[in-house]
């Protein structure tokens, strides 16, 4: 199936690596430019010779937290490739604790970061899309159900799972699409910091998969796929919606 994104151009945040990065390559494998961010020169350098290079990529040194950073982002992608087409959301999992043990300042910065940048970037990509244009956020299955230890990614993302849905109605009429990407066990840094803090990595991934209905942990590009066909322009009745790509892991309908 052609998905339509030959030519198209997306601005990805957060992809030097991880499902951002699979999300850039699905993208790039399929005709598209991509315009990727983090806050690590040597990492987006990297992940742009992976894409194959300047034809396919560019990357750009931002951080959500600043308010600058998506304006930025769309700049680069007119200036590089010519237009803007959609963007992929996705920002760096808070710090480890339960919702109780946490401090302030902790619930401050994952507020400015997790959320309110998420939130910030999304209006702004919105705001300068044309029609058929997509954004996709990567939030995580604790939108639907909590897990242990994650009390920041439990409190924040369900939220951000509802900006997302309100925001989708309001550009909707233009033609603009957002969607919710809820993750599960995927073999990510981030999930192997988390299996690392449990003391025994190895044991804390097996139970991990054992849980799964599937029997095994997601690879980047099982996500990937999913994300750049939601952002295509094959996609084009679909906004609104929380889409997990779990292995069957979520209970909840």
């Amino acid at each position: 199936m052609d998905l339509g994104l030959a030519d198209r151009v997306y601005v990805l945040t957060g992809a030097s690596r991880g499902l951002g990065f699979a999300t850039a390559e699905a993208l790039v494998a399929d005709g598209a430019k991509a315009v990727i961010s983090s806050r690590d020169q040597g990492r987006i350098a990297q992940a742009v010779d992976r894409l194959g290079g300047a034809g396919n990529a560019a990357g750009v040194v931002a951080d959500l937290a600043e308010p600058t950073a998506p304006r930025l982002l769309i700049d680069t992608a007119v200036e590089r490739f010519g237009r803007f087409d959609g963007a992929l959301i996705s920002v760096g999992g808070p710090a480890l604790g339960t919702a109780a043990s946490l401090t302030d300042e902790q619930w401050r910065t994952a507020f400015e970061t997790v959320f309110l940048g998420a939130v910030r970037a999304a209006r702004v990509f919105a705001e300068a899309l044309p029609e058929s244009g997509a954004i996709g956020l990567v939030l995580s299955t604790t939108v639907k159900s909590p897990m242990p230890g994650l009390g920041l990614s439990n409190g924040l993302r369900p939220g951000l799972a509802m900006a997302a849905k309100d925001m989708a109605d309001q550009y909707a009429p233009r033609g603009i699409r957002i969607v919710s990407l809820l993750p599960g066990r995927i073999l990510t840094d981030r999930n192997r910091e988390l299996f690392e803090a449990s003391g025994d990595a190895a044991e804390a991934a097996s139970e991990a998969a054992g849980n799964i209905p599937m029997r095994r942990l997601g690879e980047p590009a099982e996500f990937g796929r999913v994300a750049a066909f939601l952002l295509s322009p094959a996609a084009s009745y679909v906004t609104g919606v929380t889409v997990a790509v779990d292995g069957g892991v979520l209970r909840t309908l």
